[in-house]
């Protein structure tokens, strides 16, 4: 508080930078420099049912751990929801706008199997994940990106 009231004090990066720094496990680092480097990155539910009374079948099928070069790509839902905790990250409704980052994902066994789980009513949901501006920032600052 005595900082913030003193206007000789000239802070470079924001404050919770370093305390983010010891909240992320090497394998998020990796993710948030590879959605730095990459951009946003698709994301697909796989619902069955009709569009209004319809049933999550799998949420967040994502390929970004592989992507991002995670050690330990089966941990991938709790490194993003640690990101989104820590407000690096977005879980956006919306798609990407090429639609072709969401070919490969769709080949995938998990979304594969969720349709095939789903029944013939199954359908897959295009979202995407992206840095927020806040994510933006603790990159360029604290990340290594060359």
């Amino acid at each position: 508080m005595r900082q913030s009231a003193d206007v000789s004090v000239d802070v470079d990066s924001h404050p919770a930078y370093m305390r983010i720094l010891d909240a992320l496990a090497p394998d998020e680092a990796r993710i948030l420099r590879f959605l730095s480097q990459e951009g946003p990155q698709p994301s697909v539910d796989v619902r069955s049912g009709l569009p209004f009374a319809s049933e999550l079948v799998e949420s967040g099928c994502t390929m970004i751990a592989e992507e991002a070069g995670c050690r330990h790509a089966d941990r991938v839902h709790a490194y993003l929801n640690n990101l989104h905790r820590l407000g690096l990250v977005w879980f956006s409704r919306e798609p990407l706008r090429n639609s072709r980052h969401y070919q490969v994902l769709d080949a995938q066994s998990q979304v594969t199997d969720a349709l095939e789980q789903g029944g013939r009513t199954a359908r897959t949901v295009r979202r995407s994940i992206v840095l927020t501006s806040f994510g933006e920032d603790f990159c360029a600052t604290c990340l290594p990106l060359d």
